[in-house]
């Protein structure tokens, strides 16, 4: 199928394939802190794997692409992926000999209640994807029959070996017209603010669908950097007027670029937030409506929003149906245990973005 920079009714010709690091996740039960827990819940997840699970449970014909050891965890992993209809072809479960410390990584979250935000604590350092010698990748091949990407800023930051890995993916995916869908995801625990920036900006040119607006450079002179960046001195809940300015920012300078998304977090408490979003397409700034709600399970989030986001793309809807929908799906995916948005009818997420909450019978 062609590149899709427009909107399409039909898609039984989509193939969708996200890459990324997956992860074992350990949690304390019942919002018990991590220094006094004696058991803890495991599932597995990561930000590119959630949207792959989201979009395989809404019927997308959904793969990704990873490395895990080959060993029980790994597999296990592996399974979980499958049992949510996301297809592990292009995973490649490596040997001791390829990956010498032969690990799965590790996240452990805190969950946090009322006042007590939550806290995740990364164990993922020496993971057999970041192991493992990507220069023996035939990527053309692995990429061959998908027509859309994603990636996001979370795995290159992991060293070296994958940075150069996700940034040729990329530019791999532009040669053979694949679209690609890019989330910046700033961890700030696993490189630094202006690492992000440089590489995040560097990948732009490369990128359909931008989610987020930051890590990324847009200087107000490229000659001199000292006169700042556009995005200086927007605040975190910026204005209509203010968003729109920063999308036609980076439109101009990226005209590659055909959506530009980011949702907006208003945080009452641990326990309680508001999320809205706003959306740039052709030349127009869209913003959806405002939720409130409780809090079950924040992480995943923003992986939810973006696999509603590219649910709606892929499906043509116009660009207010899309935002709504995917900040609804979002909305959502706080109400659900686990990394990811497992969400198996796309009326559910109607229901929500309607605002129809009555029991359905």
């Amino acid at each position: 199928m062609d590149h899709i920079t427009q909107p399409v009714t039909d898609i039984s010709g989509i193939r969708f394939l996200a890459a990324g690091e997956i992860m074992l996740r350990l949690t304390p039960p019942n919002y018990e802190k991590i220094r006094a827990a004696n058991s803890f819940e495991a599932t597995y997840g990561g930000s590119e794997a959630n949207i792959a699970l989201a979009l395989a449970n809404l019927g997308i014909d959904s793969s990704f692409f990873t490395v895990v050891p080959n060993n029980s965890l790994g597999k296990s992993a592996v399974r979980m992926l499958r049992s949510n209809d996301v297809h592990c072809a292009p995973v490649i479960l490596s040997t001791p000999e390829e990956t010498p410390t032969h690990r799965l990584g590790t996240y452990y979250l805190e969950t946090g209640f009322g006042i007590r935000a939550s806290k995740v604590i990364y164990d993922r350092k020496h993971s057999a994807i970041n192991e493992y010698d990507f220069s023996r990748l035939d990527l053309k091949k692995l990429l061959s029959g998908y027509n859309w990407l994603h990636l996001s800023g979370i795995t290159p930051a992991l060293g070296e070996n994958c940075r150069n890995m996700i940034y040729d993916m990329m530019v791999c995916a532009k040669e053979m017209g694949i679209t690609v869908s890019f989330d910046g995801n700033f961890r700030s625990t696993l490189w630094s603010w202006e690492e992000a920036r440089d590489f995040c900006t560097k990948c732009l040119p490369y990128v359909d669908v931008l989610l987020g607006i930051e890590p990324y450079h847009l200087w107000k002179n490229e000659d001199d950097h000292c006169a700042g960046d556009i995005k200086d001195g927007i605040p975190l809940q910026p204005t209509a007027e203010q968003q729109d300015m920063i999308f036609r920012a980076f439109a101009e300078k990226y005209p590659n670029i055909k959506y530009i998304a980011r949702h907006i977090r208003y945080v009452h408490s641990g326990s309680e937030n508001s999320l809205k979003a706003c959306l740039w397409y052709n030349g127009k700034t869209y913003e959806s409506r405002l939720f409130t709600f409780s809090i079950l399970d924040r992480v995943g989030g923003g992986d939810a929003f973006a696999a509603g986001l590219i649910y709606s793309i892929m499906h043509g809807w116009e660009p207010s149906e899309m935002i709504n929908f995917a900040v609804a799906a979002s909305v959502l995916k706080h109400t659900i245990h686990g990394d990811a948005n497992i969400t198996d009818d796309e009326q559910t997420i109607r229901s929500l973005m309607n605002m129809d909450l009555d029991i359905k019978r």
